[in-house]
């Protein structure tokens, strides 16, 4: 059993495919089920059960991926810890964003911490969802992720950092457009623009409008929210979305942003593995960011 055989079990387990894993890490499918089979040989148990979709780990594969997951976490902290003394001011920071995280929510904290600790690199990882992003913080590949705050996940400690107010974009011309805010009820003869159900965000949308008895259609999902913003825009649909710091509608524009005043907000922030544990150039660049979202200096008003 090696720390290799360890680190690939975990990112097949957190993939759920063998030739998912192969391709990242640009190895034969062949070479991945080895590493696998040489652990399922040394524990005497079977750890992988095989599915028409894929892979799911077994009872025992869950308990070898959690412990493992831990200490290859642990150790490379613990490793980059280390390289970060040896660097001085260098070393690295790994964190997982959204599509469009890092001009929303970024991008003026990362011109600062630049200034600061210029010989510091930072990696950006775009995950698909929320849970994507605890499964690359569970499986140590990244420090810090920026999630929608939801309920409680074993192994990731989340901390808010900012509160989104919803806003209803419309063209110009539609007759929302000169309201100077809404109700949830007003949204009911609508058909929004959605995001996808394994987005977070829009799961927590679709519950507050749920509590508040209003239900909505929908001809269109999207991937992000960017892309909901763009179609209403065009005029090809409305969307519900969170008041991302920046946003704005220009004064004569095709779009208006309405306030959605009666659906609680959106809470947003970082998930990380153990805050303690974090390394202090992660640290640093985490309370940069939450410095720059809870300035109102730096936020444009919708």
């Amino acid at each position: 059993m090696t720390l290799d055989d360890l680190r690939v079990f975990v990112a097949v387990c957190r993939a759920g495919s063998l030739s998912g894993v192969a391709r990242e890490l640009d190895r034969t499918q062949s070479a991945v089920s080895q590493h696998v089979k040489r652990l399922e040989r040394e524990t005497g148990v079977a750890l992988l059960e095989r599915r028409p979709r894929g892979v799911v780990p077994t009872p025992a594969g869950r308990i070898l991926q959690e412990a493992a997951a831990e200490g290859i976490g642990a150790l490379d902290r613990a490793l980059r810890r280390i390289g970060e003394l040896a660097d001085g001011e260098g070393g690295s920071v790994r964190v997982g964003t959204g599509g469009a995280t890092v001009r929303h929510f970024m991008a003026e904290a990362i011109v600062g911490f630049r200034r600061r600790h210029a010989a510091v690199s930072l990696e950006f990882r775009t995950e698909t969802s929320t849970r994507r992003c605890f499964d690359a913080l569970l499986a140590g590949t990244l420090d810090l992720a920026w999630v929608t705050i939801g309920p409680p996940v074993p192994g990731i400690e989340q901390r808010p950092v900012v509160d989104l107010p919803w806003v209803l974009a419309v063209r110009a011309e539609d007759p929302l457009a000169a309201r100077p805010a809404i109700g949830a009820a007003d949204l009911a003869d609508l058909r929004l623009v959605r995001l996808p159900p394994n987005s977070l965000s829009g799961a927590r949308l679709d519950a507050a409008l749920t509590g508040l008895g209003v239900r909505v259609g929908s001809d269109t999902s999207v991937a992000d929210w960017d892309t909901a913003l763009l179609l209403a825009e065009l005029g090809l649909g409305h969307t519900v979305v969170p008041a991302v710091p920046g946003l704005r509608a220009p004064a004569g524009g095709p779009l208006r942003l309405v306030p959605v005043t009666d659906l609680p907000p959106l809470p947003v922030g970082w998930a990380v593995r153990r805050w303690e544990a974090l390394t202090p150039l992660a640290r640093a660049f985490a309370d940069t960011v939450a410095q720059a979202c809870a300035d109102p200096g730096d936020r444009s008003r919708t």
